[in-house]
């Protein structure tokens, strides 16, 4: 793989055309030039955090998370303290999460409702309807054990920038493409039949085996 690429996001902070921007710069860098991707995240939001927003705006974020995590390249996410908007938004389309052993994933709250927005989609993905049921409907705060337990979290940590470089390492030698492809699978699989997945599995198999027959060529 090529040089990492780090972007910091702060949870804290009102979701900005600055910050779909900065995303955006990222996804267009790995896409011209490959490499691992490190988001660093923290902050969760408080009173007023939605003030201003529209849903053109949302909408743009929501998009330009979705490129993230089709990107052909290993994504880590590490979480330190709370967690919540932009940085949970982030941190879950990651395909590594480290968490530190006191972060709190933390969907927002206005008093009335939690923000309908798809992190409550990708926690349910990830750990099941009945498993994310009370942070979805009453904002109740994940905390980093409970979120390694489901799954949410892959590896708690006190030394999060040595749980990073591993992390990276792990990945060192992979083929983001294929990774890419490995992933879209991974997602297919929750929706889909045996029947309507077999045929992008089978395709998956005679492209790896084409490749092996060229590289023994």
């Amino acid at each position: 793989m090529s040089d990492e690429l780090t972007l910091a996001i702060d949870g804290s902070q009102p979701l900005s055309i600055k910050t779909v921007k900065d995303l955006t710069v990222l996804c267009d860098e790995v896409e011209d030039s490959g490499g691992a991707v490190t988001l660093r995240v923290t902050g969760a939001p408080g009173p007023g955090w939605a003030d201003g927003l529209d849903v053109s705006l949302v909408s743009k974020w929501e998009r330009v998370l979705r490129r993230l995590e089709r990107l052909p390249a290993m994504i880590v996410a590490v979480a330190a303290g709370d967690c919540g908007g932009t940085a949970l938004d982030a941190f879950l389309t990651a395909d590594i999460r480290i968490a530190t052993r006191s972060s709190r994933l933390l969907l927002p709250f206005d008093g009335e409702a939690t923000w309908p927005g798809m992190a409550a989609f990708r926690l349910t993905r990830l750990a099941g309807a009945a498993r994310a049921r009370r942070a979805v409907l009453f904002g109740h705060p994940i905390q980093a054990p409970e979120a390694l337990m489901l799954g949410i979290a892959d590896e708690l940590t006190e030394t999060p920038d040595a749980a990073e470089a591993a992390a990276v390492q792990r990945g060192e030698g992979l083929s983001g493409k294929e990774l890419a492809l490995r992933r879209q699978l991974l997602f297919d699989a929750a929706t889909s039949s045996f029947e309507d997945a077999l045929g992008p599995h089978l395709a998956a198999c005679d492209r790896a085996l084409r490749r092996g027959a060229e590289e023994a060529a």
